[in-house]
């Protein structure tokens, strides 16, 4: 779904108040929990999250799943260790209403996506 807004604070406001806005505000916590510097922001209609004005991730509420952008996952994750069990794309990662974040590890494989960015790695597609 794709949501006409202009601000971060619009787009959570658009969201239905039911397991996809808990699971996005569950992954936006995370991401921000990485960094201070995050310019969260509206790119491509999604929630954007910019470090030194790079993209790093981009958050989406589907009608059947939340969805993390993070570039080319193999970049990150050449061995799918981290992101073992969950439904992923090439540079998706899809949460449904029965994925448990916290029994993932979602929050590692960002926190190296940031670690990556931050050493000047390319992890677009």
């Amino acid at each position: 779904m794709l949501y006409e807004v202009d601000t971060p604070e619009e787009y959570l406001q658009s969201i239905p108040s039911d397991w996809r806005k808990e699971k996005l505000e569950e992954l936006r916590a995370l991401i921000l929990k990485q960094s201070n510097e995050f310019e969260e922001c509206i790119n491509y209609k999604m929630l954007c999250y910019r470090l030194n004005g790079n993209a790093v991730f981009h958050l989406n509420a589907q009608k059947g799943y939340v969805s993390l952008y993070v570039g080319d996952i193999k970049k990150i994750d050449p061995q799918n260790t981290l992101l073992d069990g969950l439904n992923v794309g090439k540079g998706c990662i899809r949460f449904t209403k029965s994925k448990k974040i916290d029994s993932t590890r979602i929050d590692e494989f960002i926190a190296k996506s940031v670690e990556l960015s931050r050493k000047g790695i390319d992890l677009s597609c």
